[in-house]
C-alpha cells in the first residue's frame, strides 16, 4: 500500500511508523502520569491529554529536524542513539521554555523523567523492529520494469539503493539485459529478454504495477501483453511518471515534450496565486520586523570585516523573463568578479569573506530578499533566481530550462531542500529536475512542507 502526497508516493508503512512513534511518546507520558500520581487522581489533577500531546508534538518535531526520519542517516545503532539523545535534549529545552511562558502546562518532574526513560526504551525498540521490516522488504509492493534505457536503470537504481522505497522489483523485461540488476543472485528476481507471458508473471508474483520505461517504443511496444495485464486489474505506468512519483523529481534529459503536454499538473489557478501573494506579503512584513536586530548586527559585522557596501545587489531574471535587482548581505569581497567575469559561486570560494562564510551557512545573507518578496518580484518558495548570463548559457544545453521561469523565483525551493550545493551545468540539470517537479505540483501545502524542510536544511547545513 502506498500513500500519495504532493504527487509523490510514500509507503503506507512509513506513515504508520511516524504515527506509531507519536503514539509511543504519547502513551509513555500517560503511563508515567499513572505511575506517579495514580490512575484515580489522573483525570482530576491533570489535563493529561493536552500535556501529553504537547510533549509528543515537540519530541517528534525535534526527531524530524535531527534527521531521524531519514533512514539513510540513521543506519547504525550508535548513530541512532546519538541523534535520539540530541533530539530529546533539545525537546527538553524547548519544553522548559514553554513551561516558563505557560506555567499551567507544567508536568511534575518525576513524570518527565519517567516519560523520557520510557520514550528512549520504546523508541529504540520500535525503530529496531522497523529496521528489520525494511531490511527484509516486508510489505514492499512488487513491480515489473519493462525496458533497459536510462530511465529504467535510474528506477532500478533508486529502488535497490533506497531500502525504504516501498517497492521490490519482481521482474525486469527487456530485449537488452539490465546489468545493474542482480538477476542471478537467487533473490527471486526474474529477468527475461522477450515480452511473452508478462501478464502470467505479474499474476504469479502478485504484481500490481508494471512500469514501462522503453527508450524506443516504436516497433517494440508489447501492446497485446500490456492490454491483457490492464484488463486483469494491473496498473500500467509510464516510466517517467513512475520516476517522478518515486523520487520527487523529473528526468529532463530523457523526457520527451509529449509527456509534459499530456501529463497532469502545471495548474496555476487565480485563487492559488492570490493566496500565495497574500501569504508572501504577510510573512515578509512579519519577518522583516522580527529580524531587525539581526539585520543591524549583521550589517555592523560586515562593515567591520571588510571594505565595501553592506548590501549587495545584482540583476536576476524572474517570472516570464522579467529582470529585477536582487538584494543580499554582501558575503564576498567587493568586485569579486572584476577579473573573472560572471562565474558560479563555489561551496568553498576564496572570494568569500570571514563573516560571509557564517552568514551564508545560516542563510542570513538571504534576509534582504524579503524586500524582493514584499515588492512581488519573488515568492517565499520557488526556483532560485538566476542571472541572465547563465540562463542564456543553460537554455542552449539543458532541455526545458526556460520552463522554470513560468513562476516567481523563491527564497527557498524544492531543489534547495532536496539537492546539495551546485556550481556546474550538471548540478543545474539536477536542480532543474526538482524545480520542474515543484512547478508541476505546486500548492500552498507543498510550500509549507518546503519551508519546514528549509529550516532542517539550515540546521544541518545541506543544500543551497
Amino acid at each position: 500500500m502506498m500513500l500519495r502526497l504532493f504527487k509523490q508516493y510514500y509507503p503506507i508503512r512509513n506513515a504508520i511508523f511516524v504515527l506509531g512513534e507519536g503514539l509511543i511518546i504519547f502513551s509513555s507520558v500517560i503511563v508515567a502520569c499513572v505511575l506517579v500520581i495514580g490512575e484515580k487522581n489522573l483525570s482530576i489533577e491533570y489535563v493529561t491529554i493536552f500535556k501529553a500531546l504537547l510533549i509528543t508534538v515537540l519530541c517528534q518535531a525535534c526527531l524530524y529536524y535531527n534527521d531521524l526520519y531519514n533512514f539513510k542517516t540513521t543506519g547504525s545503532f550508535s548513530e541512532l542513539g546519538i541523534r535520539l539523545f540530541q533530539s530529546l535534549g533539545v525537546a527538553a529545552i524547548l519544553l522548559s521554555c514553554v513551561y516558563f511562558i505557560f506555567p499551567d502546562v507544567i508536568i511534575k518532574e518525576g513524570i518527565f523523567i519517567i516519560s523520557i526513560l520510557l520514550v528512549i526504551g520504546f523508541i529504540i525498540s520500535w525503530r529496531v523492529m522497523y529496521a528489520q521490516i525494511i531490511n527484509h522488504g516486508l510489505f514492499d509492493q512488487k513491480i515489473i520494469i519493462i525496458g533497459s534505457g536510462h530511465t529504467a536503470k535510474e528506477i532500478a537504481k533508486e529502488i535497490l539503493e533506497k531500502k525504504d522505497s516501498g517497492y521490490k522489483i519482481a521482474a525486469a523485461i527487456s530485449r537488452e539485459p539490465m546489468k545493474e540488476l542482480p538477476c542471478n543472485e537467487g533473490i527471486g528476481l526474474i529477468c527475461q529478454n522477450h515480452y511473452e507471458n508478462i501478464c502470467e508473471i505479474a499474476l504469479q508474483w502478485k504484481v500490481r504495477k508494471i512500469v514501462v520505461a522503453l527508450a524506443e517504443k516504436r516497433g517494440s511496444f508489447p501492446t497485446k501483453e500490456l492490454l491483457k495485464c490492464r484488463v486483469n486489474g494491473i496498473e500500467v505506468l509510464d516510466g517517467n511518471s513512475f520516476y517522478e512519483m518515486l523520487t520527487g523529481k523529473l528526468i529532463v534529459e530523457h523526457t520527451n515534450p509529449g509527456w509534459f503536454i499530456f501529463s497532469e499538473g502545471f495548474q496555476k489557478s487565480l485563487i492559488q496565486k492570490i493566496l500565495k501573494r497574500i501569504i508572501d506579503m504577510l510573512f515578509s512584513i512579519l519577518l522583516l520586523i522580527l529580524t531587525t536586530p539581526l539585520i543591524l548586527v549583521t550589517a555592523l559585522l560586515i562593515k567591520i570585516d571588510s571594505k565595501g557596501p553592506v548590501i549587495f545587489s545584482q540583476e536576476r531574471v524572474g517570472e516570464q523573463y522579467k529582470k529585477y535587482k536582487i538584494y543580499k548581505f554582501r558575503s564576498m569581497l567587493t568586485d569579486a568578479e572584476k577579473t573573472t567575469g560572471p562565474v558560479w559561486a563555489k561551496d568553498k570560494d576564496d572570494r568569500i569573506t570571514r563573516i560571509g562564510h557564517f552568514i551564508r551557512k545560516w542563510r542570513i545573507d538571504e534576509i534582504p530578499q524579503l524586500w524582493n518578496v514584499l515588492k512581488g518580484e519573488m515568492s517565499f518558495v520557488g526556483p532560485r533566481p538566476e542571472r541572465d548570463h547563465f540562463i542564456k548559457q543553460l537554455t542552449d544545453v539543458v532541455p526545458y530550462y526556460g520552463e522554470r521561469l513560468t513562476v516567481k523565483p523563491g527564497l527557498t525551493g524544492w531543489a534547495q531542500v532536496s539537492y546539495g550545493y551546485g556550481s556546474s551545468v550538471r548540478d543545474s540539470i539536477e536542480k532543474l529536475n526538482y524545480d520542474l517537479f515543484y512547478i508541476k505540483n505546486m500548492s500552498i501545502l507543498m510550500d509549507v512542507m518546503i519551508i519546514a524542510r528549509t529550516v532542517r536544511t539550515v540546521i544541518f547545513g545541506h543544500g543551497r
